[in-house]
């Protein structure tokens, strides 16, 4: 691996293996990693956070023992473009809750997604967006302690029916060191009709990112990866790195990750061998070094 950079890859939640190994509960999870030399992960509250700090403080140990980087994703109900101040105030409390939650874990990253029209044209769900993200960070700053580190990635969603291409996604996080990018590529190529296929197709997204959130902040920016079936309207269902139909291809991105000397958290959401697709990732990276 080229000494400017330091990659780490992992899986979103745990493979099917690891319960077939015989281990049931996330702290358990370096354990299990090792096995695949990965060095993250990331743990969802999609369906809401219930996690006690019990709990969290036995993940924060096990994983900072292991120096496996953790990050968490806020459940799936955020939504920034809605125009019910009542759900505004509710995405809200999501997002501070998975900061507090994630920081007892010893998680410093918080993957959130932007929201959808709820039948509103895309201008006007945009700008609602816009506007209550930047109100989110004033109330971040009034509500957390200010010994909490935390950095919001805010992810692109792969349906026609959201908020979430990624020149929405840096238009939002722009302004803010406390926020960047989760640039989830099997939701672009979904909501783009496999437009993912070469090299150059992966380096337009990352020299837009570079330009909009300068290189330092570009460079450590975080990636969702997984191959995805998708139809006219964008997202289906996660796939595995097997599936030889839908894309993407990960070996075009470590090109451009390479070129470009990023030292990303890249996730993969593949469906049900996250762990044996990470390691897929990793091989492929240490093959373009």
């Amino acid at each position: 691996m080229n000494k400017e950079q330091n990659f780490r890859i992992g899986p979103s939640g745990n493979s099917l293996s690891f319960y077939a190994a015989g281990y049931k509960n996330t702290f358990q999870a370096p354990k299990y990693l090792a096995n695949f030399g990965l060095n993250a992960y990331e743990y969802s509250f999609g369906r809401g956070i219930n996690m006690t700090d019990e709990m969290a403080a036995k993940i924060r140990i096990s994983f900072n023992e292991a120096d496996i980087q953790l990050s968490v994703h806020a459940p799936y109900y955020t939504n920034f473009a809605s125009k019910d101040a009542e759900k505004i105030e509710k995405t809200f409390g999501y997002v501070l809750e998975s900061i507090r939650i994630a920081n007892k874990m010893g998680a410093k990253r918080i993957v959130i997604h932007p929201g959808s029209l709820t039948k509103q044209d895309r201008k006007a769900a945009f700008d609602n967006a816009v506007k209550n993200f930047e109100s989110l960070m004033e109330f971040l700053d009034d509500k957390l302690e200010k010994e909490i580190d935390y950095l919001l990635c805010i992810e692109t969603l792969g349906k026609q029916g959201q908020i979430g291409t990624l020149d929405e996604v840096l238009a939002m996080v722009k302004p803010y060191e406390k926020a960047t990018v989760c640039i989830d590529f099997g939701h672009v190529n979904s909501i783009t009709q496999g437009s993912l296929k070469t090299a150059n197709d992966y380096e337009k997204l990352i020299l837009k990112t570079f330009e909009e959130l300068g290189e330092g902040r570009a460079k450590s920016i975080h990636m969702h990866f997984s191959k995805i079936m998708y139809g006219e309207s964008g997202e289906i269902r996660h796939l595995t790195f097997e599936d030889t139909e839908y894309g993407p291809e990960f070996e075009p991105l470590a090109e451009v990750i390479h070129k470009y000397k990023m030292n990303p958290v890249i996730i993969c959401e593949s469906k049900g061998t996250m762990a044996e697709d990470a390691k897929i990732i990793k091989e492929l990276l240490q093959k373009n070094d």
